[in-house]
């Protein structure tokens, strides 16, 4: 089953589906800044565009284009921005 979820107004949306390796989304943030809470371990994969991050315990920001990924544990919150609609894969793990 696909599970449509929707962030801020629409301003982040995502489609959710289970596979035999586990959980994930894929979607699209578009331009913007964000504060997102994680209840399990997350793996976030930047499919087009860009994101720049502020991850749990650091104080600078990180840019992670396309191709690249970060990481997030469990019970945390990170903060994003997209100066363009960018496009990811999450997964849960």
């Amino acid at each position: 089953m696909i599970n449509v979820n929707e962030y801020f107004d629409g301003a982040v949306k995502s489609l959710g589906y289970q596979t035999a390796a586990g959980r994930s989304t894929v979607g699209v943030i578009n331009e913007g800044e964000y504060e997102f809470g994680t209840s399990e371990h997350e793996i976030m994969h930047v499919l087009e565009g860009e994101l720049k991050a502020l991850l749990p315990g650091e104080q600078e920001w990180q840019v992670f284009g396309a191709g690249q990924k970060f990481e997030v544990a469990a019970n945390a919150s990170f903060k994003v921005v997209a100066t363009a609609p960018t496009a990811y894969l999450c997964q849960y793990r």
